[in-house]
């Protein structure tokens, strides 16, 4: 579910955290290195070369050791690599052996591992300011990267090195990394950076850019606006996406001018780039894009839609870092545009002042140099200095791009230059992000953009050789390499790269006068919508991956490591969540539930409450409310599910203060024990309101609201400063949607804004993994809330997650990621896309039977059915295949078919009306 609650499962989880480690590292010795110790069971040390097999890297100094190393020469995960490199590991009791607590080498202290029992006892989640922290490093990389993945989804590559670092970090991975290099404790001691000798060696090839064109052309609606399917309001990004590309392909274009004609009228300049009305703060990405829409055009951009938009992006410049006073709403550091939080919005902010006759302030510019990451590429996000930099290939060519432009800038340029001619594939694409290995057409499009304007013609065409061979027969492109599916989004930079143009190139040219505007429509208000906008991924087909016995053993549970027989009760339930969301197996449903419920036992003889953990000091509020809210949603009785009362554990479980070191269990009054995330405090809370105890809740809803931040965001963590997270604020905007007076109500209405405003470019949204499909869909159901208000994103992040699923059904962790479906992903995202919140999802179970466990499997659980009889099964093993999840530590939601997909948009939308009515009427939702 959440970020930080998956975090508590994960192997490797990314965690705020103090500067323990690097406390320890300074006031103590030296780090030093053991090169030949390994275990019998391990792999030479020298077996490992920069092309065959990986190496790890575990620092013992913590705890009065060395940095120990091993090696394996054919790796198939992190936590094999781990092993197999002759380390020992333990996990906890809360969420079994995947999530690994402690590490031992046999070349230390006689294998003992650490930490100790006596420091820390593995039945919970460690706390967050000492555990063990998960890094890579592929060939050449000089710095280490905070792995976004779990050891055990991670597939380290030929000459990879990962690395453990007990003490702490934060969820960027901005501090507590290893005090040594990957070069220090790679094989051979450290590998020479590539150094290409020039460009791909592949033939010339032509796009046919007046396909393409046609194709842009007959996207937009009466010639002028790009509307997405299933909805009625135009998509004004992908509409300047489109003029772009048709100006890019003719200056001349009539399609271009009448679609810039459109965005001109001033009711659409307002309800883009001014939706907080005409003396709020505009939306700087959008002013930024139809800024450069006029100067494509011809028009003026100091007099587009009765703005002077050039005037409003200087105007709202950030003056200071959100440390130095006061909060300003919108700014990150000094020299933001206001609202904009991405790299590209900055760039193209720059590049439309500077065409527009207007110095940019110096510290904007200045802020586009900041985003430089070590190995000269350019991240996708604002980050403050210092934080952790993962280079992004659209970014990258679009900053340099912006560089060049304003001038003084050469040595940042060229090695931005330097890491786009490093990071091309020998195909003659560029990836979204450089550890990838297949090619994506808008990354290629942007990057070929950038190689021809620097003057690097070859790599250019090179680009345009491997475009020419992902056309798709109608003249668009697909996101990815390989895919069908036709998209504006990676359409328009392609054409502007085939038509041997740039977003600078093309904004700065001479043309002929504007087109007089035409007379707009007076604006209409839209009908509320009956289903949800956009095309959405397919939910037979992510239902029927989920169910598949390969990993739901038995069709009863998931396994937290493959083949061990050891359920995760946590992502059992949230594939429980989305079978009941999309209804499309109530049968397997049913058997989950039974298993929870009658006494039904894992492969290690372990049920639902052992997990849990109620009755014990060691009992949890996210795992309490996340059980009972299952019962609630099917209606059974969440005071007696599994044999245990949970509401009033519930009630037990609310904390009356803070606890006292060395006790960590309550992080303060109305917090639930330990439960450390908002997520986690957001489940217990919807969970005792549905179950009509809001008096016995009255605390904890009390803290929930008083941890939202003043942008309207929710942090990840309680207890332990974090930043601002989509999947936390949409979850806590579900729970107080459920509450019927106004202050909750204001509160989830700022919480959207700010959710809202997150969304990329491409419809996903950020996450602790990048562009992440559990937070997409996570933001979908929160947006719901008020789908009316919010239909034009919710469309596009429906369409995201239509992207990121594969052919097997599941759902990739997040975009430009590791691809391959995982299951954790995959339970968020066929339940995300529906719409549904978490707080209204109900799934009656009537007409369902229980069904008998298969046989022919070990391992075999438990079930009790409701008349009384056991079921178990004994035989050989087929527990299926490797649970892509396990570890993980961001997930994915994806989406719903459309045919369920509306029942449950409509529900989700009545609740919604139900709100607003007693906001003002003080009646009871």
């Amino acid at each position: 579910m959440g970020t930080a609650e998956q975090a508590e499962r994960r192997t490797g989880r990314k965690r705020l955290v103090s500067l323990l480690s690097a406390a320890l590292l300074i006031f103590g010795t030296s780090v030093a290195f053991v090169t030949g110790t390994t275990s019998a069971a391990a792999d030479p040390i020298e077996g490992c070369t920069a092309t065959t097999g990986a190496i790890v890297a575990v620092d013992f100094g913590p705890f009065g050791g060395k940095v120990e190393r091993g090696c394996d020469t054919t790796p198939t995960t992190g936590y094999e690599l781990l092993h197999a490199g002759g380390f020992t590991t333990e996990g906890t009791q809360h969420d079994g052996p995947a999530f690994i607590c402690r590490i031992g080498s046999g070349s230390f202290n006689s294998g003992t591992q650490y930490p100790t029992a006596d420091k820390e006892p593995c039945v919970l989640t460690p706390q967050a300011t000492a555990y063990w922290s998960y890094w890579t490093a592929s060939p050449g990389q000089k710095t280490w990267t905070y792995s976004s993945l779990g050891a055990m989804a991670r597939i380290p590559k030929a000459g990879d090195v990962d690395a453990w670092v007990f003490g702490s970090t934060d969820i960027g991975g901005t501090s507590g990394k290893p005090a040594f290099s990957p070069d220090d404790v790679r094989a051979a001691r450290g590998t020479p950076d590539p150094d290409p000798t020039g460009p791909p060696p592949v033939p010339p090839g032509t796009v046919d850019v007046p396909a393409a064109t046609r194709w842009i052309t007959g996207k937009l609606t009466d010639g002028e606006r790009v509307v997405d399917e299933g909805a009625t309001t135009p998509n004004y990004l992908l509409t300047t996406e489109a003029v772009y590309a048709l100006a890019g392909a003719d200056p001349k274009s009539a399609a271009a001018r009448k679609a810039a004609d459109f965005l001109a009228a001033p009711a659409h300049t307002d309800a883009y780039a001014y939706p907080a009305g005409k003396a709020g703060i505009p939306d700087a990405t959008a002013a930024a894009r139809l800024a450069l829409v006029a100067e494509a055009t011809g028009k003026d951009p100091r007099a587009f839609g009765g703005h002077d938009l050039l005037g409003d992006l200087v105007r709202y410049v950030c003056p200071r870092d959100i440390g130095d006073g006061e909060t300003i709403e919108g700014c990150l550091t000094k020299g933001d545009f206001r609202t904009t939080g991405q790299s590209d919005a900055q760039a193209m902010a720059v590049i439309a002042l500077l065409n527009g006759g207007v110095t940019p302030p110096a510290d904007a510019v200045k802020r586009l140099t900041a985003l430089q990451c070590e190995d000269g590429g350019f991240t996708s996000i604002l980050i403050r200095s210092g934080g952790w930099c993962d280079s992004d290939a659209n970014a990258t060519a679009l900053i340099a791009l912006a560089l060049k432009r304003a001038g003084g800038h050469d040595a940042v340029v060229e090695k931005a230059r330097a890491h786009l001619r490093k990071s091309q594939l020998p195909t003659g694409a560029w990836p979204a992000a450089a550890y990838m290995t297949t090619g994506n057409a808008a990354s290629t499009g942007w990057a070929a953009q950038a190689m021809r304007a620097l003057g690097d013609t070859p790599y250019a065409d090179a680009g345009l050789f491997w475009l020419s061979k992902q056309q798709l027969p109608g003249g668009a492109f697909g996101f990815e390499e390989g895919l069908t599916e036709p998209q504006l989004y990676p359409t328009a930079p392609a054409v502007v790269a085939a038509a041997k143009s740039d977003l600078v190139k093309l904004t700065t040219k001479k043309v002929d006068p504007p087109t007089p505007p035409t007379t707009p429509s007076p604006p209409t208000t839209p009908s509320p919508p009956t289903t949800p906008p956009g095309d959405g991924p397919d939910l037979k087909k992510g239902t029927a991956y989920l169910t598949d016995t390969a990993r739901l053993i038995q069709g009863r549970y998931y396994e937290n490591t493959p083949g061990s027989g050891f359920a995760d009760y946590g992502l059992t339930i949230d594939g429980a969540y989305a079978l009941a969301a999309t209804g499309e197996n109530d049968s397997v449903l049913r058997n989950i539930v039974d298993f929870l419920d009658k006494g039904g036992k894992d492969g290690k003889g372990r049920g639902v409450h052992d997990w849990t953990l109620i009755g014990t000091k060691h009992a949890g509020g996210g795992s309490l409310g996340k059980t009972a809210l299952l019962a609630e949603v099917v209606g059974r009785d969440p005071r007696a599910f599994g044999g245990q009362d949970l509401i009033a554990a519930l009630a037990k479980a609310v904390c009356p203060a803070p606890s006292t070191a060395p006790d960590r269990s309550c992080a303060a009054k109305g917090a639930y024990t330990n439960a450390p995330s908002v997520f986690s405090q957001s489940l217990a809370v919807i969970a005792q309101v549905r179950a009509g105890e809001s008096a016995a809740a009255a605390d904890p809803i009390a803290y929930l609201e008083s941890l939202q931040e003043p942008s309207g965001a929710w942090p990840s963590l309680i207890g332990t400063p974090s930043g601002a997270e989509v999947d936390s604020t949409a979850m806590a905007a579900m729970a107080l949607d459920l509450l019927p007076d106004a202050k909750a109500q204001a509160a989830v209405d700022k919480a959207l804004v700010w959710l809202a405003a997150q969304q990329k470019d491409d419809g996903g949204f950020p996450g602790a993994s990048g562009n992440s499909v559990n937070s997409a869909a996570l933001a979908v159901q929160g947006m719901t809330l008020d789908a009316p208000k919010y239909r034009t994103q919710i469309a596009k992040a429906r369409k995201f997650l239509a992207t990121q699923q594969n052919g097997d059904g599941g759902f990739d962790v997040a975009k430009g990621g590791q691809p391959g479906s995982d299951v954790r992903a995959s339970t968020q995202a066929v339940g995300g896309a529906t719409g549904i919140s978490f707080a209204t999802l109900t799934r009656s179970l009537a007409g369902t039977v229980p069904q008998p466990v298969p046989t022919g499997t070990t391992g075999a659980p438990v079930i009790v059915t409701p008349g009384g009889e056991t079921a178990s099964s004994v035989g050989g093993s087929e527990s299926g295949g490797r649970l892509a999840s396990t570890g993980t530590q961001v997930a994915g939601i994806a989406a719903a078919a459309v045919a369920l997909v509306f029942g449950g948009w409509g529900t989700t939308r009545v609740a919604r009306r139900r709100r607003r009515h007693h906001q003002t009427t003080g009646g009871r939702a």
